[in-house]
């Protein structure tokens, strides 16, 4: 098996002025200095994933809170280049802010809609069914006017051009172009395996898993809600797994769609000293055999012109 045929285990996330990647055994994260140089960190991979990788639904969970953990540490890093030391966020600081992000999304994002649904009951019908769309409706409704309402900040408009940024460096490789600004700002933002697609499969799994719990009590109604979370976050960790893999299906390429689409809210087109930090992150999780491969793309010969396509691996 040549080192372009091996498995690429590549994913990353946009943080503040720079990139994290996630590679095979490593992650790293590349951010731009005030400078103007780019400054990288690399880390060994957790392994808690690689435990349950052959246990469907669990995976998921597991790979999720790993993907978080990371996510975190990864933040607080780029955090720290851009403060001074004096106003430099602690871990701890960090935990509490990641535990009231959640808690923002589950009640803003979960709870809302359904106290919400259920609140205007003589309008929504009272069948079950009635019931459980109107509430699905109501949080993709609010998901994507939040994403609309946070796109007009400057910040978040940066954060979001190095999340094209992202996308466009693991496209060129996983395309097998070669490794620079300018190649791989010729691909699409789009990815299946990207944030935003799996959190839109997660607002349209919950109209499906909700509506087995019918249209109980404000309290039942409440808890089901909050105990199904990691339950619909597995279904949609599996359903992206498979989308990843069978991109060729015209079924499958429908169905992951909209959540492309999406991605045009949470990514924007980046410049080409973007696309450097992300391609300096990506980089430092690659084995020496990828870097080989990676490197060798520039020395061949060109047959006819390539073509570009999004992401689909």
């Amino acid at each position: 098996m040549t080192a372009s045929d091996q498995p690429r285990y590549m994913g990353g996330q946009a943080v503040m002025e720079g990139v994290m990647m996630r590679g095979e055994s490593t992650w790293a994260v590349a951010v731009r200095t005030e400078e103007g140089d780019i400054d990288v960190v690399v880390h060994d991979a957790p392994r808690w994933a690689e435990r349950w990788s052959k246990a469907p639904l669990v995976r998921g969970v597991v790979t999720l809170a790993e993907s978080l953990t990371l996510g975190m540490r990864a933040l607080m890093w780029s955090a720290s280049r851009k403060l001074p030391e004096e106003e430099q966020i602690g871990s701890g600081a960090m935990g509490w802010a990641v535990g009231i992000a959640l808690v923002f999304f589950v009640g803003v994002f979960i709870v809302l809609p359904a106290v919400a649904a259920r609140g205007l009951g003589g309008v929504v019908g009272r069948h079950g069914w009635q019931f459980n769309i109107a509430e699905g409706v109501l949080r993709l409704g609010i998901f994507i006017g939040y994403l609309v309402l946070i796109s007009r900040m400057e910040d978040v408009r940066r954060l979001f051009q190095y999340h094209g940024a992202e996308h466009k460096a693991i496209a060129a490789y996983e395309n097998d172009a070669e490794l620079t600004p300018g190649s791989a700002q010729r691909f699409t933002t789009e990815h299946v395996r990207c944030g935003t697609n799996f959190l839109l499969t997660v607002m349209v799994l919950t109209i499906v898993v909700y509506s087995f719990v019918g249209r109980p009590g404000w309290l039942v109604l409440v808890a089901s809600r909050v105990v199904l979370i990691p339950v619909i976050a597995a279904l949609g960790y599996e359903v992206i797994r498979f989308a990843a893999k069978h991109m060729d299906r015209r079924w499958v390429r429908a169905l992951m769609r909209p959540g492309l689409m999406l991605q045009r809210l949470t990514t924007r087109q980046p410049t080409l000293d973007q696309l450097e930090v992300a391609i300096a992150s990506l980089r430092a999780v690659m084995t020496a055999e990828q870097l080989a491969e990676v490197d060798g793309r520039a020395a061949r010969v060109p047959t006819a012109q390539p073509v570009i396509k999004p992401a689909f691996s």
